[in-house]
Parts: structure tokens; sequence; C-alpha cells
């Protein structure tokens, strides 16, 4: 005999619309572009507008759902998805390398190579995770 609770379904907190629905995240990316519109519009400082694009994408999620929606485009879809992702990989480096160069130049030798290691660390879980994500995703 089945459960009654296995077969119930939770109930949407926002109607119809599931949250990473098009007709969520499609106004979501509007509202953002009119912000930074109206932003450098104003001439608010630049900063404040980034940061209030970061906050509202993290939070609603529509970085990854425009990703996905890139990622829906034919044969060059995928190519921009990799190398979208890439980019982070080669900017953590980056940053690494510069932060690197100003410690040692400091002193802080012993700090720099400890955290050198954590970033190389990062950077490998992230490598490993895209690998597995493709892997399983297409099997």
């Amino acid at each position: 005999m089945q459960d009654r609770h296995s077969t119930q379904k939770e109930p949407n907190p926002f109607g119809r619309f599931s949250w990473k629905d098009w007709r969520v995240m499609l106004p979501v990316l509007l509202l953002i572009a009119v912000l930074i519109y109206l932003g450098s519009y104003y001439h608010i400082d630049y900063k404040v507008i980034a940061g209030g694009t970061v906050v509202i994408g993290l939070l609603s999620g529509v970085f990854a759902w425009l990703v996905g929606v890139i990622g829906l485009v034919p044969i060059i879809g995928p190519i921009l998805v990799k190398v979208l992702s890439l980019s982070v990989i080669w900017l953590l480096n980056a940053l690494g390398y510069l932060i690197s160069y100003i410690a040692i130049r400091r002193g802080y030798s012993q700090d720099v190579l400890t955290y050198r290691g954590l970033t190389i660390a990062l950077i490998i879980g992230i490598v490993i995770g895209f690998v597995l994500g493709s892997s399983l995703s297409s099997s």
C-alpha cells in the first residue's frame, strides 16, 4: 500500500508559476536591465549599480537561468557557456597571482604559500565539478 504523502505535491507559493519559470525570470532580468539604465541615467555610482545587480542576480538565480538560455542556442550556445565558465577560472587564478605578488613584496611569503594552495584546490574542485557535471548531464 502506498503512503499518501509520497504522491501528494507540495503547494507552490508562487501560484501557478514556479520560481525558475521563464515567466518569472524574464521580468527579473528586464528589471535588472531597467535598474542599470536608471542608475546610469541618474549618475549613481557604478559600484552601487554593480553591487545591486550582483545581489539581485544571485538571490533570484537569474544569472544561472541566463546561462541556461544561452546554452539552448544550437551549436554556438554550449560553446559560449563553456567559454563563460572557463573565464571564471582564469579570473580566479589571475587574481591569486596578483595578490600573491603584492603579499610577497610585503614579506608574507609563508601565508602566500598557504593561500595559493587553497586557491589551487578551489580551482581544481571547480574543474572537477565542471567535468563531472558535463559528463553526467550527457549520459
